[in-house]
């Protein structure tokens, strides 16, 4: 068997496209030799077009049904960790402008070229991209303004998952601390964390953000309601 190339259109096991707000809409997919689930967020822009945050290559109706919410206009490749799928994504649309936070700009681009960073990302009253402090320019969130409320999308600045038990997922979950429930694991804080306080004073802020209704993250549950803020409260207590 020839090997894949990294922009191969490789379908892996997925769940459906969910709608969580008439704006926003995330998919389930796995990841190779890992019990863990990483998630996608599908947000659309004032102008109709979409911004996809942490790509998921899917299965070809998957593909058209997301194409009918709208042009995928925007990729964002939330670290270097995420980059799975994006050069198969910029491969199957070329004019797709993909944004990248400063501090991982260059490992991401080893895979797929990048645009721009998220503060060059051009934001409008539905979606937005936020740095974090204290990680290193190494990661951010996306804020997405729906008619229900306000969902923050993180990736791995914090995990909302359970333990899982196969040995990659135990060592990832239970030996690196990334589970039960919202945190910032031990291995985020070794690689990323450069200023707890910072940190932790940006989670409390998304915490009390006006209008908050979801908390989503890379891996793998949706707080929603109350339990989003209170996710990242919790989250904020690990640093």
């Amino acid at each position: 068997m020839a090997p894949t190339k990294s922009d191969d259109w490789r379908v892996r096991p997925h769940g459906p496209i969910e709608q969580l707000a008439d704006n926003l809409w995330t998919v389930q997919g796995s990841l190779p030799g890992m019990s863990l689930k990483r998630v996608m967020a599908i947000a659309k822009r004032s102008d109709g077009k979409l911004v996809i945050h942490s790509a998921i290559a899917m299965s070809e109706d998957r593909m058209r049904e997301l194409e009918a919410l709208g042009e995928p206009a925007y990729l964002i490749v939330p670290s270097r960790g995420h980059r799975l799928d994006a050069p198969a994504y910029k491969k199957r649309y070329p004019a797709l402008r993909v944004y990248a936070p400063k501090g991982g700009r260059k490992g991401i681009e080893e895979k797929v070229a990048v645009d721009g960073t998220y503060e060059e990302f051009p934001a409008d009253d539905a979606v937005r991209l936020e740095t974090l402090h204290g990680v290193n320019d190494e990661e951010g969130t996306m804020i997405v303004t729906s008619n229900d409320g306000v969902s923050v999308v993180l990736n791995d600045a914090v995990f909302n998952m359970d333990r899982k038990r196969d040995p990659l997922g135990f060592l990832f979950t239970t030996l690196l601390g990334s589970a039960p429930g919202p945190r910032v694991s031990r291995l985020v804080k070794l690689l990323f964390v450069k200023d707890k306080a910072a940190f932790r004073a940006d989670l409390e802020r998304l915490a009390e953000s006006k209008d908050l209704v979801r908390l989503l993250v890379a891996h793998e549950n949706v707080a929603h309601g109350a339990e989003a803020s209170a996710a990242l409260r919790k989250a904020a207590t690990y640093l």
